[in-house]
Formats: C-alpha cells, structure tokens, sequence
C-alpha cells in the first residue's frame, strides 16, 4: 500500500524542461505537491528526482521470465513500465496466452501495457500453435482496456498492398482509439511513406539513419533499439537531436543475464554520455512513450501518479529507489517486489529424433554417388536480425552434403514442435561452433524448435533434450556433455526467479560460447533464424525462405 512521505531532490520538470532543488510531497499514491526549495540551479548534494523509464516495445518472453519476474528485475534499473507484446505466447498458445500474460502480470506493482498481436502466425509459411483473429483482437481491445495498442504489423507487403484482413485489423485499433506498431525493416520512401499513411505510428526495425529518417519523415515515432541481438543504438543515436520529439528507446528481446546488469538506463548513459542532452534524452527514455501510448504512468508532476526514479547523478544515473503509485519498490539495486505464484501452461508434442533424420542427400548420377554440390548458405552477422545468402561450394562425403567446420558452414535445422513432422534443414555461416550443437524452443515467431550443429548425431541430441524438457535451451558438446534451462512455461519461459534464471542463462551461454561461437548472444541469434519477416535467407519448420521475395527457395542444395 502507498504512504504518504516527503522527500528533497533536484526534480527534473520534462515539460519546462527545469532541473529544480524541490521537496516532492507524496500522498495516496500520487504527487501531492512539488515544494521549491528556494535557490534555481540544482543542488549538488541532493539527488535527483526524475520520471521512471520505459521500454517503448519489449517482448517479454525473450527474458525467458514471465511477467512478474521480469518486472522485479526491471525496477532495479528504474524501468516502470513497458510496452509490451505477447506476439511470442500468442503464436503459442493464441488468446489464452495473451491472457495469461495480463493475469500474471497484475500480480505486482508494475506498469504494463500488452498489445494484441497482429500477425499470429507471423507468415502463411511455418506451422504456429495458434491463430489470433481479427474478431480475437477486437475482444481483447473491447472487454481488456489494458490491451494498449495493435502491437507490431509485422506484414508490412499486406500493408503496402492494403490487404483486406491487414486493413481490417489496422481499422479495429483505429475504432477502439488504439495506436499501432509497425514492423517494417529496410522500407524506405514511398514505401514508407504509405506505410506509415495506413495508418503506422511506430518502427522499431530501423538499422540504418537514413531509413529512420524516411520514417521520421512519413511522420512515425522511431525507436532505438539495443536489445541481446538487435543493437541499432549506434547507427541511430545522433538522429536523436533533431528529431527527440519522434524518438524512444526499446530493448525488444532482452535476455536476463543482460535484464540483470541493466535496462533503459544504460542506453541513457550511453547516449548522454556521447555528449546528447540530458533533458532531450530523458524525454525520449520516459515521457515519449508514456503520451505516445497514453499509460496511467506519472512523470513527475503535481496530480500525477508518483511514478518516479531517485538517481545519484546525471551521469551514471544508478538508481537509489524506484517508486510506484508511491510504493517503494525497489532501492539500492535490490527489488523490493515479493514473488507471485506462476502457473504453467504450455503447447508441446514431444516425439523422438535422430541422427538419420538431419541427412542432407545429394542427387546421384548413373548410381553412383555425386561428389558436388551447390549449398544455399545462409549468413548470420552479430548484433543484426537480417542475414545475408551466399551459394556456395558444400562439403560432399558419400553422397551427403555435411558441415565443413573449415568454413563455418553447419547445419541449421527448424523441428515442428506441434506435431511429428520431418525436419527443414540448410546451412549456416556465423555460429562459429567448432563442434557440438545448440537447440532452442524459443524460435521467431512460431517457436518450433532451431538448432545449429557441427554433426548430425549433436544435433539430434540437442533436438532430443529440448523435446523431453517440453521447451528450452540445450547445448551438447562433442565430449557428450550435455546442458538443458528448462523453459516449461509455453517453452518460452521459467517459473524459477530471475537470478536463478539469469545464472542458468549465464551457464548455457558461457557453454555455448566454449564450443566456439564468437556470438555475443548465440542463442539470441539462433532464435531469430527462423524470423522469415526479416530477410534475406531464413528456414522455417517447412523449408529454406527468401525474405526479399517472400517464398520459398525451391532446393537447399542445388
């Protein structure tokens, strides 16, 4: 319950754009009265008083944490709130799981906002567990006001070409006064500009200026993105003078050894720290999103809800205490936030693999066995969701295309979880693995099961541990070791607490970087390799997928 209690600082105003020495008077829950203290220029031997940040667009299960767990590791960094979208449950388990999302989360004190996913399935090219209809998202927006926005239109061709289901959902938001998120990387131009006319409001996807700018342009809100894949900060900060007003950060896909060191504070650090304008920064970090997406989040003015950060400085910006709806809840870097009950639910068909199943077969010629092939490679880069394709010559050895660790060519596979079904295979430069294999049930967007492997009988047995778990993240490495996180809530997420799930995260990603992988979030990275709405190459659970074209390649191995 909120107290009433009375506290000095020098508050930053984000409207008069002021940093004032003030006592801050809190009483049933809000910001009762900000008391000048007298002198204008801050005080430096008080700390300062600031509106809490927001993470403008975050997909809450890439934590591997369920709501309420994420939440008490997010007030540390002085997060409180998100914008959030359950895209990742709802391709799992549809509706309900969306509603799973708000039922745990209303167990703590924290500011969410949930979307209603647009694109569940993402593309008419994998096998998903669910669908989310129009007349689905319509329910949500009627019957739950804390179903904020349409969350990301991830179709964005559907939008260009004003498909009739695409403008139907666009239309519902519109009627229930709902802004909606776009997804659109690489659109520039015309292009953009009607996307944007369709009624867009938000791009997260930009991982160049000059597209940001075409975006800005067409009159969008851009979002800076630094999450554990995706990390756009540097190509997309110093649009942030001129254009503040239009700008907001994000993280997107957030791990929880990363969730655990920080959060939108770091990104405010950085980008004062490259010489950016505290008060510009601030406005981007917490009251952009908050008018954008109309949260019941206060910034720190008379009437408000006391939804406020205490920080040391302007530099460094270390939390001392975050408070919301004036409780206290967390300080000095510790949560404050007691831990909820977590039901599990889930969507899973285990059923057994095996080495035979990832044999890669080369056409013969008069029986006897070909000695060279052509692969479709594709290329994974550091920091980035898109890839690259390249045709190249593969390894042949008896007539089967293998990996060539020589070349960092492995075998990249997509596994239906949902049902038995023979497995997509292709080829893969990037992962650096030098023996071994990774799986994972978190797989973009449909989350069937992705693995890479040096050889067939790892990856089997990566596969094979994810499936007895009913979801997770597995590493086998060529001396039989082997090391699973269960993630038994829809295969996306823990029902431990966050350290634990962070040190368990720590340990495959330390595992998986031991058998080679220069990646800085290898499992992050593989997640997004069956992301089919970000081109250029991607394999889903029904084959190898050109993103630019937007269907299949007809062979793996020409």
């Amino acid at each position: 319950m909120p107290t009433d209690f009375s506290l000095q600082a020098n508050v930053i105003n984000l409207f008069s754009n002021t940093i004032t020495p003030a006592t801050v008077h809190v009483a049933g829950g809000r910001i009762r009265q900000i008391e000048p203290l007298g002198p204008t220029a801050p005080d430096p031997a008080l700390p300062y008083a600031l509106p809490g940040f927001v993470d403008a667009h975050v997909h809450v299960e890439s934590s591997l944490l369920v709501p309420s767990e994420f939440a008490r590791l997010a007030v540390r960094h002085g997060t409180v709130a998100t914008v959030s979208d359950p895209h990742e449950i709802g391709n799992v388990l549809g509706v309900a799981g969306v509603k799973y999302m708000l039922a745990n989360a209303a167990q703590v004190p924290f500011k969410f906002c949930f979307g209603a996913p647009s694109c569940v399935p993402a593309t008419p090219f994998e096998t998903a567990g669910a669908e989310i209809t129009a007349a689905d998202i319509e329910e949500l927006f009627r019957d739950h006001p804390e179903i904020g926005y349409l969350a990301e239109m991830m179709n964005w061709p559907g939008v260009l070409s004003r498909d009739v289901g695409v403008m139907e959902k666009i239309a519902l938001a519109q009627r229930y006064h709902r802004p909606v998120d776009g997804h659109a990387p690489g659109l520039l131009g015309n292009d953009a500009r009607r996307y944007a006319e369709a009624g867009i409001s938000t791009d997260h996807e930009c991982f160049m200026a000059g597209e940001a700018v075409d975006k800005l342009a067409a009159g969008m809100k851009i979002l800076i993105r630094e999450g554990s894949a995706a990390r756009n900060f540097e190509a997309l900060i110093d649009l942030l003078p001129a254009h503040y007003e239009q700008m907001m950060f994000c993280s997107d896909d957030k791990h929880p050894d990363t969730l655990l060191i920080g959060h939108i504070d770091q990104l405010v650090q950085r980008a004062v720290a490259r010489g950016q304008d505290v008060l510009k920064v601030l406005r981007v970090a917490c009251r952009n999103p908050v008018e954008h997406y109309r949260l019941p989040v206060g910034l720190l003015r008379e009437g408000d809800p006391a939804d406020f950060i205490v920080v040391d400085d302007l530099v460094d910006f270390k939390v001392r205490q975050t408070y919301l709806d004036g409780v206290l809840v967390a300080e000095n870097g510790e949560t404050l936030i007691a831990p909820a009950p977590v039901e599990v639910v889930n969507n899973f068909t285990p059923h057994e693999v095996q080495a035979h199943d990832f044999v890669v077969r080369i056409a013969s010629v008069e029986n006897q066995p070909n000695t060279s092939a052509t692969v479709r490679l594709i290329e994974c880069f550091d920091g980035q969701l898109i890839t690259a394709r390249h045709d190249e010559p593969a390894q042949v050895e008896n007539g089967q295309v293998v990996s060539d660790l020589s070349r960092d060519m492995l075998k990249l596979t997509v596994v239906n979880r949902y049902q038995a079904a023979p497995p997509a295979i292709a080829f893969i430069r990037g992962f650096g693995l030098k023996g071994g294999a990774l799986a994972s049930s978190v797989g973009h967007d449909s989350h069937n099961i992705t693995a890479v492997g040096c050889d067939d009988a790892s990856l089997a047995r990566a596969v094979q541990l994810v499936m007895e778990a009913r979801g997770g993240l597995a590493v086998v490495s060529p001396d039989d070791q082997e090391l699973v996180l269960p993630l038994p809530v829809a295969g996306l997420m823990s029902d431990q607490s966050g350290p634990d799930v962070a040190a368990a995260y720590s340990a495959v990603d330390a595992a998986a970087k031991a058998l080679g992988s220069p990646l800085q979030a290898p499992f992050m990275t593989l997640s997004f390799m069956a992301l089919l709405v970000i081109p250029s190459l991607k394999l889903s659970d029904k084959g190898l997928f050109d993103g630019e074209a937007f269907r299949f390649v007809e062979n793996v191995v020409a």
